[in-house]
């Protein structure tokens, strides 16, 4: 590999991990780079040491090498806060960017900011730049976008805007259960059953208000029954899931829905929503952000 090749940055940097691109002359990703540096573990005066380690090999003395990033390292307690923009609003581009203030002449750092939205008050960051990357490649989209995650949006676009969405905390609820609740005892990290799962989301969805006693279910099942662990944590999910598509069917009935994410994740919401007939098509989360990160560069470049 010719590290002379190198042409620009690309990085994702959430809270918990950064990734980045290496994109050579030819527009082509000559690397990919991974790093469990996330924004949660860095003070503000550690995110430029930990990009210049990551990207060392690919700087030149000659030259700066542009980088990209979106995510958390825009954040108020980021490398340096890039204000939201309000929603309704085209995805944010190069033009909306904030500079990062840097020691090292080789780099030349652009953080994309993130979408507010005034009522109901939500936020998101990272998941702006999916919505450009897939957007830059459907233009004509009209409908909704759901980004599963730790806090998974439901995102409505129309003309090519980001008209409104709603975050859902389901990942974070699903983690503080399985791992700080009453409900640790009866739930394995691994394994899983498909039926189970999709019962509970139908439990769900039918009585949304009896959740918290269904919660319950789980750990007396497991008492009294010797319920496997793996389908208690398959039924977890479920009535989580279940939850979340319940509250989210004003925006996702009749229309046109893509899930972007984890494939991991996004089969989830896919087998959730074809149980009640719901079509959908999935796209890989990391692909779009790779996609609106290039947008961004493209959109310096002219």
């Amino acid at each position: 590999m010719n590290t002379a090749d190198a042409s620009w940055a690309a990085v994702d940097w959430g809270t918990s991990n950064l990734r980045a691109w290496v994109i050579g002359t030819d527009g082509a990703t000559i690397a990919t780079l991974l790093s469990d540096k996330g924004m949660g573990a860095l003070t503000r005066e550690e995110f430029e040491p930990e990009l210049l380690a990551l990207l060392g090999p690919y700087l030149k003395e000659s030259d700066r090498l542009i980088v990209i990033a979106c995510g958390m390292v825009g954040a108020r307690q980021g490398w340096v806060e890039a204000p939201y923009l309000a929603a309704p609003c085209r995805p944010p581009g190069i033009h909306e960017a904030v500079r990062a203030s840097v020691g090292d002449p080789r780099i030349d750092i652009r953080i994309l900011p993130g979408v507010g939205q005034a009522n109901p008050p939500d936020v998101m960051r990272g998941e702006e730049t999916q919505i450009a990357g897939y957007l830059c490649e459907n233009p004509d989209f009209e409908g909704v976008l759901c980004l599963p995650g730790t806090h998974t949006k439901w995102v409505t676009i129309r003309s090519g805007e980001i008209v409104g969405f709603r975050t859902f905390m389901t990942g974070e609820l699903f983690a503080l259960l399985s791992k700080q609740s009453v409900l640790r005892h009866s739930i394995t990290d691994s394994g899983w059953n498909d039926a189970a799962f999709a019962e509970a989301v139908d439990d769900a969805m039918i009585a949304p208000q009896s959740l918290a006693a269904q919660l319950f279910s789980l750990r007396a099942g497991s008492l009294l029954n010797g319920a496997d662990k793996a389908t208690c944590r398959a039924r977890l999910s479920g009535l989580l899931l279940g939850l979340e598509i319940r509250g989210a069917r004003d925006q996702w009935l009749e229309r046109d829905i893509v899930l972007v994410g984890a494939p991991s994740l996004t089969a989830l919401y896919r087998d959730a929503l074809a149980a009640k007939g719901v079509r959908t098509r999935e796209c890989d989360g990391d692909a779009m952000a790779l996609a609106g990160l290039k947008a961004a560069y493209e959109e310096m470049r002219t």
